[in-house]
């Protein structure tokens, strides 16, 4: 007997432990799956091959480990169409995680296997039904994103059906399956705005944003469908998700624009006029700046920016400044919106730029942005504190924040002329620098702030001057001064944008009235720069050998006689007759034909009289090639970013896209409207949502004016009851003055003194007899019956006086 208990023993005790075991190894393979999913991606071929046996398995755990698999090959791009059978089997497991797998792996796979994902259509069909919102919404979205145009009319069926769904959540999902079908058939067009019609009424806020979203997509044109509902998604805003409150927002910018007034900006003759549905957005809209959601702020501030009037536009400022700390990423989106409401509107952040400084861990296009910001932000009143900054940028190491920076400082003399001084000795400095970045944009923006002073308008020759300079500027700061150490430091200037701009000041201005230089007519430092320039000619890049000619025929001009500089020009001209360029070929032959009758011997050994063609004279040259030149000074150029329009991609990424995601001609076009100057008629707003408040007020004071007090109102369904006051004042009123602590705590004592005298006088009469107690109550029924006739009489009475 021992021994059968032992063997027993010995026997379930094995069982246990082997259970033991195979539920470590179960949990060790669980936990190998979620929190090492790595080796799903490192999957040998060999356990490839598994997949369908598993599949095939009875274990939901096997099937659940196959598909993981399956979605981790298609992560690698791999070809998992050959699973189509075995994973179109378990679409209908009552295991919620591995159906969605299974969901997943259809939406993949279904387009290349059209005829088998056919085979699932009838389980998803089912699902509809299911009591559960959840796989309810999981079959839609599923049966909407198998790309088969076989199968839109079945499911354009399913969406209609959806949309009344009584949960939110598959409404939701109905809504989203709209665009879909919109993409994969157009033709159903008509049907599809009938559902949207049935959607867009809907009272939750959870399907309310995606109905918006859906007709954005399906029929941007038809904003007249809004016309009942503006009011009320006015009023859901805040309720609405997060990027749903992106796309309403956006969406009704666009309505406001095209539907409502214009805002008329107050002045002295007459007060600000908004339109009340305008300013009913504004204001439902403004609790949306304190929203987490970075992209709210920004579609309630592109709100903003586009619709409110002058007023409400201070507004702005303080969200966009707080989203610069929110991430880098944001910052940067966020610095892009600023940057074109500080253009059109400095006020609103000049006492605040100490915020938009450029820290050195900036990225280089947050540099660049915070530059033309603070640019954007300069007055008379900041423009030191911005002079020194744009200074110490210019030390970048980013080249591109370098360039900027300079020419900053270059935009800063032509804002506050009273700066130039400042501006031309920190140009100065910077052509000394070793750096070829800092030198040649320093000496791009000298060129300009030289030619803006050379030129006035009065100004018809460039030959002969009349400059007038500000008194605060030195002998060094005179353009000429300039020019003249420009000509110098040719050699140090490597960059060939700025070796053209230096030889085209030279030729430009390189005529000095009277004798006083070694060649009449010619400043002394202009022949060297020729010089210079014709020995590396060869060398030089396109702009500059083209420079380089214009300079030789410039000086030859002023000094015809001259020999060396005739000879010069001769080497310069044969140079650049067999360059390689076409464009330094065309414009040597331009200039040999211009000069062959104003200077002697230009063509060397060639027969200058032998040549056909109109012959100019010295005079005539000489207009030719120095006047007409005042449409060359560099200004920064900002009209293309006032284009792009806030809430794009194009502002952001400073394309010429206009749509709202880069590379899809069928996404939705940001193409904002002109505003109407009177709008439609606001009637055509009016829903059935004001109606009862207007009929419960009419009621209330059909009653008041009949002096009811008694009498019971009927509500509407879904309206508050109101309660309301006798007309005779039944409202009880204290009338005793408690000023005097004394006299209140008297009647105090009185009161208690009453109250226990009514308690002894009820204990006395409870010993009565019954009769007394029926004849009470036969009494009080009698009462009772003639109050029910004179209400009886009195409802009668009112319906007489109420019947026409």
């Amino acid at each position: 007997m021992d021994g059968i208990n032992l063997n027993a023993l010995s026997e379930n005790a094995t069982r246990l432990g082997m259970r033991i075991q195979e539920t470590i190894a179960e949990h060790t393979r669980d936990l190998s799956l979620t929190r090492g999913g790595s080796s799903l991606f490192d999957m040998a071929d060999d356990k490839a091959k598994d997949i369908t046996k598993q599949l095939e398995s009875s274990s939901d755990r096997e099937k659940l480990d196959a598909m993981k698999r399956l979605i981790a090959l298609i992560s690698k791009n791999r070809p998992v169409t050959s699973y189509f059978p075995a994973v179109v089997k378990n679409v209908a497991s009552p295991n919620l995680e591995l159906r969605k797998l299974v969901y997943i792996y259809l939406l993949r796979c279904a387009p290349s296997e059209p005829d088998l994902a056919l085979l699932s259509i009838n389980t998803f069909q089912r699902d509809l039904a299911d009591s559960s919102p959840l796989i309810r919404a999981m079959a839609l979205r599923v049966l909407s994103g198998i790309r088969v145009p076989t199968v839109a009319t079945i499911v354009l069926m399913a969406v209609r059906k959806s949309a009344a769904d009584p949960s939110p959540y598959v409404r939701k999902a109905a809504a989203l399956a709209v665009m879909k079908v919109y993409k994969l058939d157009q033709a159903h067009h008509p049907t599809l705005l009938d559902i949207m019609t049935t959607l867009l009424r809907d009272r939750s806020p959870l399907s309310l944003g995606t109905a918006v979203l859906a007709l954005d997509t399906i029929a941007p044109s038809r904003l007249d469908l809004l016309h009942v509902h503006f009011r009320r998604l006015c009023h859901a805003l805040p309720d609405i998700d997060a990027w749903g409150q992106v796309n309403v927002l956006r969406v009704l910018v666009r309505y406001a624009r095209t539907m409502l007034p214009k805002p008329v900006p107050a002045s002295e003759r007459q007060e600000e006029e908004v339109d009340k549905d305008l300013k009913l957005l504004l204001i439902c809209a403004e609790p949306l700046f304190m929203n987490k959601n970075p992209a709210v702020v920004l579609a309630v501030a592109q709100a903003f920016y586009y619709l409110a009037p002058p007023s409400m536009l201070s507004k702005i400022g303080a969200p966009l400044l707080r989203l610069l700390s929110v991430s880098r990423e944001v910052e940067r989106v966020a610095l892009a919106y600023l940057l074109v409401v500080a253009r059109s509107h400095p006020a609103l952040f000049i006492t605040s730029h100490n915020r938009l400084l450029v820290r050195a861990d900036d990225a280089e296009q947050v540099k660049r942005i915070k530059i033309s910001v603070l640019l954007a932000l300069c007055t008379v009143d900041n423009h030191q504190t911005l002079l020194r900054e744009f200074v110490d940028y210019a030390q970048d190491t980013d080249d591109s924040v370098v360039g900027d920076a300079i020419h900053a400082i270059g935009r800063i003399a032509s804002l506050v002329p009273s700066s130039t001084p400042q501006c031309l000795t920190a140009l100065m400095g910077m052509i000394n620098s070793k750096q070829d970045t800092i030198v040649s944009n320093a000496v791009l923006v000298l060129k300009s702030l030289v030619q803006n002073q050379l030129l006035t308008p009065s100004s018809t020759s460039t030959t002969t001057f009349a400059t007038s300079f500000p008194e605060s500027t030195s002998v060094a700061q005179a353009p000429l001064s300039i020019i003249a150490q420009l000509a110098r430091r040719i050699d140090d200037i490597r960059h060939p944008h700025a070796r053209a701009c230096v030889l085209w000041l030279v030729g430009q201005y390189g005529s000095v009235p009277g004798t006083g230089t070694v060649i009449e007519g010619v400043a002394d430092w202009a022949p060297d720069v020729l010089r210079k320039a014709a020995r590396s000619f060869n060398t030089e890049a396109s702009l500059v050998k083209l420079q380089t000619l214009t300079l030789a025929a410039k000086l030859v001009l002023l000094a015809p006689t001259h020999r060396t500089l005739l000879l010069l020009a001769q080497h310069v001209l044969t140079l650049a007759r067999y360059d390689e360029d076409w464009d330094v070929r065309d414009r040597a032959r331009m200039l040999r034909a211009l000069l062959i009758g104003a200077v002697a011997g230009v063509m060397g050994n060639d027969d200058d009289e032998g040549r056909p063609g109109v012959v100019l004279r010295r005079e005539q040259v000489t207009r030719v090639l120095f006047e007409g030149k005042t449409g060359t000074i560099e200004e920064e150029l900002v009209a293309g970013e006032y284009a792009r329009p806030l809430g794009t991609l194009s502002l952001v990424m400073e394309s010429e896209s206009l749509h709202l995601h880069d590379g899809d001609s069928n996404e939705t076009v940001i193409d904002l409207p002109e505003w109407l100057e009177q709008g439609i008629d606001p009637a055509l707003r009016d829903s059935d949502d004001d109606a009862p408040q207007v009929a419960l007020s009419s009621m209330v004071q059909a009653i008041s004016s009949q002096g009811i007090s008694s009498q019971r109102v009927p509500t509407p369904a879904g309206s508050t009851p109101v309660v309301l006051t006798p007309a005779g004042g039944s409202t009880p009123k204290d009338t005793k003055d408690w000023r005097d602590l004394n006299k209140f705590y008297a009647s105090e004592s009185e009161s208690e003194e009453e109250e226990e005298e009514e308690g002894e006088e009820e204990e006395d009469g409870s010993g009565t007899d019954e009769n007394s107690g029926e004849d009470e109550e036969t009494s009080e029924d009698e009462g009772d019956e003639e109050d029910e006739e004179g209400v009886a009489e009195h409802n009668s009475s009112l319906s007489h006086e109420r019947t026409p």
